[in-house]
């Protein structure tokens, strides 16, 4: 984020004469003022401002490293940019543009809402917008109680979890699915309240469906107001859920051979043309710890395994894995 120490200005005036010129404008030729800036003229980030940096550039270098989202990343560096040059104004002593980081995640499950979240926390800490920025998930069951008042007071309790970090809220448009009379709007007012009573302290994330999400905020004008700021999580290509197969076949230390690569393909392309809640990144997770299964029977009375062996999923293990 410090641009200016990677400039060098060339000059024609002797070292010590910049150094003087740099620093005092007394290096002169016709009338001018003659100046060297040297790289260490410009202040290199240091201490809290260089590990703020640091742990930025960690976070934004984890969000870069998920596949598919570009909507999403151009969304998060915006925000993180607005974040660094309001705090750059505040050093400058111009007024900084005050925003509510309250957000609405729209999106199918698997599409790395939580993932991201969990980013923005980390972002948010670094920058010294919360505290912790610790997630806190919770749905609809974690909050909503069996009487009056227990709503109220298991919903304080996460609040308080989640106080110097995100809360996040999966399916969030359910906490109004049973009308006036349910428990969950009790949920949504304790929650508007805290936030009203702990401004800047926390931040809070609804998330869900996009159809159930926007049916909920338009019936709730209040709250769509509280969170001005609405991510789209699209659902992930066939060649993008391939990449991620891959890559958790990686990290477990297990390979897709090429004709079971060419058989997941076609059961992603199959699953996401049939159901519009298709599970994304999420259903590609279940079939891999499925095929590894599957894999383990098919090898368990062999003798005599190679390495390859034990690491290659083959078609039939991932067919089993899907069908079964």
């Amino acid at each position: 984020m410090h641009t200016v120490d990677r400039c060098r200005l060339a000059s024609t005036a002797s070292p010590a004469a910049a150094r003087d010129g740099g620093r005092r404008g007394d290096a002169r030729r016709g009338g001018l003022v003659r100046l060297t800036l040297i790289r260490h003229d410009v202040p290199e980030p240091h201490g809290e401002a260089a590990e703020r940096e640091r742990r930025v550039r960690a976070a934004l270098d984890e969000l870069d490293a998920l596949i598919g989202l570009a909507s999403v990343k151009k969304l998060v560096r915006e925000l993180q940019a607005f974040l660094e040059i309001q705090r750059r104004r505040t050093e400058a002593r111009l007024a900084a543009q005050p925003v509510a980081l309250h957000m609405v995640f729209k999106g199918n499950p698997g599409t790395g809402k939580t993932t991201v979240a969990r980013v923005l926390g980390r972002i948010f800490h670094a920058m010294d917008v919360l505290p912790k920025g610790h997630l806190v998930e919770c749905e609809r069951a974690d909050l909503v109680g069996q009487y009056i008042g227990h709503t109220a007071q298991r919903t304080r309790e996460y609040i308080q979890k989640a106080m110097g970090g995100v809360l996040f809220i999966d399916e969030a448009y359910s906490l109004a699915r049973g009308g006036e009379k349910d428990f969950g709007k009790e949920a949504i007012d304790t929650l508007v309240k805290a936030m009203e009573d702990h401004k800047d302290e926390f931040v809070v994330i609804l998330a869900g469906y996009r159809a159930e999400m926007e049916f909920f905020l338009a019936s709730n004008p209040g709250l769509r107001s509280r969170f001005p700021i609405h991510m789209e999580f699209p659902d992930y290509t066939c060649d993008e859920l391939l990449q991620i197969a891959h890559f958790m076949c990686e990290q477990r230390q297990y390979r897709l051979s090429p004709a079971a690569s060419r058989r997941l393909r076609r059961i992603l392309e199959r699953h996401a043309a049939d159901n519009p809640y298709f599970g994304n990144a999420r259903f590609v997770r279940n079939v891999l710890e499925r095929a590894i299964r599957r894999q383990a029977l098919r090898l368990v009375d062999r003798r005599g395994l190679t390495r390859s062996d034990l690491m290659t999923l083959e078609a039939s293990d991932v067919w089993e894995a899907a069908t079964g």
